[in-house]
């Protein structure tokens, strides 16, 4: 049966009215006229009013006691996400100067910490692609210049080589990326520069002859995240690169291997040593994060490649020639990286040395917590709210001394000798269990914190450049040349009771259409606007029911590159993949895909009321509906963004468009819309399920409609122009 709310008092305004007039004769008998018209009655209907909404705030459960029963729930509230970036390091000390993981550095009064250690050295590196080029013309000084480079190396035909132009990753201001699955090679070629071309030799010595040698490199890397080239896809391309693999399972990529440039030939063959990769937090550089290279002790084994014949500089398993001499004469030597199987690295942002990730944490000092009790749920409270789970170290003083306590997320699984305890992230409180579930701290027993981390929240995410201080380490410079990302706030209270009872059906678990929406929501960081489910959906075989298949579509909050067609980053993306994965049936197939857009164009022709301006009203009709079109919340026909494949239909926006003051009819209504074969489609689009809409254009008319919509945008073709790029040649 339902749990019905006791009512304490349930008397309405006519019941409280009707009362009181009943007693007028009891208490002032010479009161006679009990009409509405009568003052006094007036009062009474005052004090009815009054007392109506005081009996209702009356039955309500008040704030205070509403959290404690939440308390009692053991659901601990949400703390703060930390932001994260890249810092990259240089100086100029020859030796190179060491810098600890763990160290601190501020983008003025926000601090960030190292999450790895690096031997900042005085280098800095550049990273090239050799990416495709069209085969030039014969007669041409282009096409001279490219036979005499492929003669150079031995070939006796042009069918045999592959055209192509050097293309830099930007390094100052990232900006535009470079796709390095267009290279020729499926390379990425990484100079390493010394500052000047005078100390090249004394830096190449420095490296392999330092009391420490050899020596480890860090290189820091991130690709780019947003997405595009989607529509280029097939299904199962898609399907592929949305799946999510499983919590902590390894990802089908490829083995990447790195080698060093040993200025050496044999015969005519440039000689390359393979080097070892001692960490590696890009995930076989598919993510932001930083490589650590160890470099060789030899001497001999470090170089640039002399090149006699200026035919041959960049032929072959050369590295790529650089257009610019003055960094040609700084090249240390040159790193390469490449997946055996050959495959490219995608689109690449930015490649840079003395790289080192940066999250926005502080490690807190050790800290006595108190002194056992012998109870069950003893609780104790850190110094610092906001810890990061996992990095905390708790002992507590046993009979044989200081033992170390694991961290768990509950108790259901803990036995009575299990050393557990449960930890209040956002509270920044310490647990333990009741004796059965889980091990109490007995009495007299002390109770200490060797460290933790602790941190987070939106202003974290900080522009590029903005992380320039390092604590602790000098000659050293830093700058972050991505603006960091991740952080979040703690969870407010308002939002922690509207949360509070779904998780008490969900048990964190997500088994339910609405259990995989809301937790997409909720994951940490990831700054999600919406989230549909789609059960049984296979991105690969969209119109069949596959068993066991659920996808889930997402929306950022915002997006400033495209603010009508909100696409999530490859990060969002994979915080969300990686949050609803955890929480999934075994049985379950998780897909976490961005949503699919249909094109359409909108034009309307209204007849303005008299009295209203018709510019006013003309632009209030648009905004109406691109906001009833829009994906994201608070806009769309039920306040939810635009339903996944519901269709358009013109009636339906007429209707919209009618809300308007100031609107006396509508003239005409056209939309249109068009399928994957660019075939134009009028008056009511539809949509597959999973699609929704893209406002390209909108017209809005005083009069009949003159200019068919989406006339001067329509896509007649989707195809980008490539950038040009002259093909190499030699100057005289």
């Amino acid at each position: 049966m339902p749990l019905n709310r006791p009512i304490l008092d349930d008397r309405s305004y006519e019941q409280l009215r009707d009362e009181l007039i009943r007693r007028i004769p009891v208490y002032a008998p010479e009161w006679t006229d009990h009409n509405p018209s009568d003052p006094g009655i007036t009062l009474i209907e005052l004090f009815s009013f009054l007392g109506e909404n005081l009996l209702y705030r009356f039955n309500q459960i008040p704030d205070a006691t509403y959290m404690e029963f939440l308390r009692l729930l053991q659901i601990p509230m949400r703390p703060a996400v930390a932001a994260r970036g890249l810092g990259i390091l240089s100086t100029k000390t020859t030796g190179g100067v060491r810098a600890e993981k763990g160290t601190e550095a501020k983008a003025g009064e926000v601090a960030f910490e190292t999450l790895t250690k690096v031997r900042v050295l005085p280098v800095s590196c550049l990273a090239v692609a050799k990416i495709a080029e069209d085969l030039p013309l014969p007669e041409t000084e282009e096409g001279i210049y490219f036979k005499q480079a492929y003669e150079s190396i031995g070939l006796d035909s042009e069918d045999k080589a592959a055209p192509y132009a050097s293309e830099l990753v930007p390094t100052e201001s990232p900006g535009i990326p470079v796709d390095f699955d267009k290279a020729v090679d499926k390379m990425l070629w990484v100079a390493v520069l010394a500052e000047d071309a005078d100390s090249v030799d004394a830096v190449r010595t420095q490296l392999a002859e330092h009391e420490d040698a050899p020596l480890l490199m860090n290189i820091g890397f991130v690709p780019e995240i947003r997405l595009d080239d989607l529509e280029k896809m097939t299904t199962a391309e898609f399907a592929d690169r949305f799946r999510c693999p499983g919590e902590g399972a390894q990802s089908d990529v490829a083995p990447v291997q790195w080698s060093i440039s040993t200025g050496t030939f044999d015969g005519d063959t440039p000689v390359y040593r393979t080097l070892n990769i001692e960490h590696d937090t890009t995930e076989g550089l598919t993510r932001e994060g930083v490589v650590r290279l160890r470099l060789p002790r030899d001497l001999a084994d470090m170089g640039d490649f002399p090149v006699d014949d200026p035919d041959m500089a960049g032929a072959g398993d050369l590295p790529p020639r650089l257009d610019d001499e003055d960094t040609e004469e700084r090249i240390i030597f040159w790193l390469r990286a490449f997946h055996l199987e050959g495959s490219g690295f995608g689109k690449v942002l930015y490649v840079g040395a003395n790289g080192v990730q940066l999250e926005q944490t502080r490690r807190a000092k050790a800290e006595f917590l108190g002194i056992g009790n012998g109870q069950p749920n003893q609780e104790y409270a850190l110094i610092h709210k906001n810890a990061i789970s996992g990095t905390l170290t708790l002992d507590v003083e046993e009979p044989d001394g200081w033992c170390a306590w694991t961290e768990v997320n509950g108790f259901y699984a803990s036995g009575e000798s299990d050393r557990h305890y449960l930890l209040d992230a956002e509270a920044g409180k310490v647990k333990f269990g009741t004796g059965l579930q889980g091990m109490v701290p007995q009495i007299g027993q002390r109770i200490r914190v060797r460290g933790y981390r602790y941190g987070g929240g939106a202003k974290g995410n900080v522009a590029p450049g903005a992380i320039n201080k390092l604590t602790g380490v000098s000659g050293v410079k830093l700058t972050n040349p991505l603006a960091a990302h991740g952080g979040a706030e703690a969870e407010d209270i308002e939002s922690a009771l509207d949360r509070i009872p779904g998780e008490l059906r969900r048990r964190d678990r997500a088994v339910t259409r609405d259990d995989f929406r809301e937790l997409a929501l909720m994951t940490p960081g990831a700054d999600i606007g919406r989230a549909e489910c789609l059960p049984l959906y296979h991105p690969e075989w969209p119109k069949a029911d596959s068993a066991g298949v659920v996808s889930v579509f997402i929306w950022p909050r915002e997006d400033a590159d495209n603010p009508a067609a909100p696409l999530p980053n490859q990060n969002q993306l994979r915080s969300v993949c990686l949050w609803l994965d955890a929480r999934r049936l075994v049985t379950t197939e998780v897909y976490v895909l961005p949503p699919k857009y249909r094109r359409i164009a909108v034009a309307v022709g209204l007849q303005v009321k008299s009295g209203y301006g018709v510019d006013a009203v003309r632009h209030w009709v648009e905004l109406v509906i691109r906001q009833y079109l829009a994906p994201l919340p608070p806009y769309g026909p039920e306040g939810q963004g635009w339903p996944l494949g519901r269709r358009v239909h013109g009636p339906e926006l007429e209707a919209a468009a009618l809300q308007v003051e100031g609107v006396e009819y509508l003239v005409d209504l056209q939309v249109v819309g068009w399928d994957k074969n660019n075939n134009q489609i009028k008056t009511t689009v539809e949509l597959e399920p999973d699609e929704v809409v893209e406002l390209i254009a909108i017209t809005v008319e005083s009069g009949p409609v003159t200019v068919q919509p989406g006339e001067a945008l329509r896509p007649t073709t989707m195809v980008k122009r490539p950038v040009p790029v002259p093909v190499l040649k030699d100057v005289c």
